[in-house]
This record gives structure tokens, sequence and C-alpha cells, in this order.
């Protein structure tokens, strides 16, 4: 059963509704969501929360899970997927695609680290996968570099607003 316009509208709204309450199914969302192509931000959620009295570690624990799914998702595609799905459904350019291969033969398995960069870290991870990483060891890299962002984030967040955690 495929959706109308108007049902496809509706649960846009929902969504749209959803995702301005700040929480941590919220977080969680924009955090992955912010690691695949969909172009959105998920830090400033994760201030906002903090600036509200969300626990730091939990907040930090659910973007880096939530961003690392996403991150796992680009890895799967990579692993699985052909050039179609990179350029026409990813919206990752040859380019793109391109500068990704050379940041991983010039630093290895350990450009992974660097998978939280803008424009660059997507294309890290479809990498990745095209490039048949273990994924054990993508895991582990893409966790480390993450979390890192997201705990930065949290604490300068909370440095600047003066809260001690």
């Amino acid at each position: 059963m495929l959706l109308s316009g108007d049902d496809l509208s509706f649960y846009y709204n929902l969504l749209l509704q959803w995702l301005k309450q700040p929480g941590f199914p919220a977080l969680f969302t924009v955090s992955f969501l912010a690691s695949t192509v969909v172009p959105v931000g998920s830090e400033w959620l994760l201030a906002i929360m903090l600036l509200n009295g969300y626990n730091p570690a939990a907040a930090v624990f659910t973007a880096s899970a939530g961003n690392t799914l996403g991150a796992c998702t680009n890895w799967l595609i990579g692993r699985y997927s052909n050039t179609w799905l990179f350029e026409r459904l990813c919206r990752i350019t040859n380019h793109q695609r391109q500068r990704a291969e050379a940041w991983y033969n010039k630093y290895g398995l350990l450009s992974l680290l660097f998978s939280w960069l803008p424009v660059v870290g997507d294309p890290l991870c479809l990498v990745g996968g095209l490039l048949n990483v273990r994924f054990t060891s993508f895991l582990l890299l893409v966790v480390s570099g993450k979390f890192l962002r997201y705990a930065v984030t949290a604490w300068l967040t909370l440095k600047i607003a003066g809260i001690s955690s």
C-alpha cells in the first residue's frame, strides 16, 4: 500500500514536531540522520539538551550511538551497493568519493577516526565499506571519533554556559 501525498505530508509534519521536542529519541534520530546523506547537524540539539539540564553522559552516549549507527549504514551501503546508489540515492559525487579514497589511501585505516568531519566523513564511511574494511575495525575507529566529537561538544557547551557536570 502506497501512501498518498497527504499521508506523507502528515507523517513528515508529525516527524518535524517530534524532532522539535528535545529528548533522547530526538537526539538519537537527528544524530543518525546527521551521519547519513541528510543535510542536518546534531550538535545544536545536544547543546540545547545540555543547557536544559539533561544528563551529559547520557546525551553524549545517545548522540554517539545514533551517529555511529548512521555511519554503519553508510558502511553497509558502500559494502553492498553500486555506483548508481552512491551517486543518485546517496548524493555522493564521484569527486567526494575520490577525495575520501585519497584520505583513506594517505592515512590508511586511521582515516576512519575522522568520519565525524563534515563533507568527507560520510564518504569515508562509504569507502570503508567499498574497500571491505573489517567491520569490527571500522566500528572501533568510528565510535572513537564520534564519541570524542560529542564529548568535546558537550564539554565546551557546559564550560561556556558555566555549568559544572
